[in-house]
């Protein structure tokens, strides 16, 4: 379980990345013009959330305590399921506000349990 979780937290920090070079540099309103970067940015939201679910509950709550996993794991359904009608600045803020936050908890994970590459 413990080597699946690792390349689950891989799994993550590869997404925050790619959302990172995809978004950084451009606005909310050219994200959202964009069909394919729009629906690259909610990919790989979706691949973050997915590979949230496979990370170990106390490794979450030893490491993160404030990030708000169950809302992160939640995220995924709601690309996959209501697509339709998925609120951008929602997703924006995620990337404006949130990303970084998640992205030391999930290298405060990766170095804690030794696979930090």
């Amino acid at each position: 379980m413990e080597e699946r979780a690792l390349f689950r937290l891989q799994d993550m920090k590869a997404s925050i990345e790619n959302i990172r070079n995809l978004l950084d540099g451009r606005s909310f309103d050219a994200m959202y013009g964009d069909a394919a970067t729009r629906a690259a940015f909610e990919r790989f939201l979706e691949i973050l959330s997915e590979a949230s679910r496979h990370v170990p509950g106390e490794w979450k709550s030893a490491n993160a305590p404030s990030i708000p996993w169950k809302q992160i794991a939640d995220l995924g359904n709601h690309i996959r399921h209501a697509y339709h009608k998925l609120d951008a600045q929602l997703l924006w803020n995620i990337y404006e506000n949130d990303l970084d936050k998640l992205d030391e908890a999930v290298r405060s994970m990766l170095a804690r349990h030794g696979a930090d590459r």
